[in-house]
């Protein structure tokens, strides 16, 4: 009887070797319906592989580092449960650092190389800007998670993301489509290359083409938390009472904008439609359910962990994953007055 080797099981399911790996150790991070063929394909070759050989790989003491950027982001710390739940059984110990939005994740990351030796990092709600040279004078795997790091300088770096300049264009057509044309966009600094700029970039285009002009001074620049966005919305509406529909860059921003609505007397959606990005759970149950682009976060975890460790453990090449995101129509937009 022919004696098979995972090179073999790999060609025969159509999967790398190092997917093969995965599910003969069990790792989490492996589609299921991969899994199922690879199991198929070793029972039908009566392949059960090396018990022996998989034993001598002991832990070398491997740390892995998930910085995440803003304390206070609900979205965020969801994104950073089902990362850890992905590495359930592997080796590696993780650890969960906190910063805040404003702090610096990149020193944060040179920090715990030296201190904690991490052999890899995974940055949540990062950015990337002039900031990022630091991680050019590390030698350590990372990957952006909900970010693209493709232009970036950094040869080290992956990154799992959505099309953020397409979802930010759906998000502002499903305000244009309602008929608002004064319209606020409530986010970060959307200069650069991160994901904001990609959805301002989107929403821009969005205006344009529909031949609507943008008030640069309805921009409002926000800290992602719900005092932060409430502060600043009951602020700016002072100003502009006039706006009515809001692109908020983060449900949580949205939630912010929408209590201060209430709070000064205007109704959502009757008065002023909101948008949210992220499709954080308790969107669905807020007052109004809020209209949002959702994106998938156990496709951002699964990918971001398996491709971090195939890194570290095979000296993979970083890849840059785009996964799909959806826009989902609730309550918190209505048509414009």
């Amino acid at each position: 009887m022919k004696i098979y080797t995972i090179k073999d099981i790999a060609q025969k399911a159509g999967v790398s070797v190092t997917t093969v790996s995965r599910v003969l150790n069990k790792r989490p991070d492996v589609n299921p319906a991969t899994r199922e063929k690879v199991e198929r394909v070793m029972a039908e070759c009566h392949f059960t592989g090396n018990a022996n050989a998989r034993g001598l790989k002991q832990s070398d003491g491997t740390t892995v580092a998930i910085i995440l950027r803003g304390r206070e982001n609900p979205f965020l710390n969801t994104l950073a449960e089902a990362v850890l739940r992905y590495t359930h059984g592997l080796e590696a110990s993780f650890l969960v650092e906190y910063v805040d939005e404003r702090a610096d994740e990149f020193q944060t990351a040179v920090r715990l190389s030296h201190e904690k030796r991490v052999s890899g990092c995974i940055f949540l709600g990062g950015r990337i800007d002039e900031r990022a040279h630091v991680l050019q004078h590390i030698d350590m795997p990372m990957v952006f998670a909900t970010i693209s790091a493709e232009n970036a300088d950094l040869p080290k770096a992956g990154s799992v993301f959505i099309d953020n300049r397409t979802m930010g264009r759906r998000a502002m057509q499903t305000l244009i489509d309602a008929g608002h044309e004064k319209i606020a966009i409530f986010g970060g600094d959307h200069q650069g290359v991160d994901g904001f700029a990609q959805r301002y970039l989107g929403a821009m285009e969005a205006l344009e083409a529909a031949g609507i002009p943008f008030d640069e001074e309805r921009y409002v620049d926000t800290r992602f938390s719900l005092r932060g966005a409430y502060d600043t919305a009951r602020g700016f509406f002072a100003m502009k009472p006039d706006t009515t529909a809001v692109f908020a860059m983060s449900d949580t921003v949205a939630m912010g904008v929408i209590r201060a609505l209430q709070d000064t007397g205007r109704r959502v959606p009757e008065d002023v439609s909101v948008v949210g990005y992220d499709g954080i759970e308790m969107g669905k149950y807020f007052i109004p359910r809020l209209t949002t682009v959702v994106q998938p976060i156990d496709d951002i975890a699964r990918e971001s962990v398996a491709m971090l460790m195939d890194m570290i453990e095979q000296g993979a090449e970083p890849r840059h994953i785009t996964v799909d995101a959806e826009l989902i129509i609730r309550e918190s937009v209505g048509s414009a007055g």
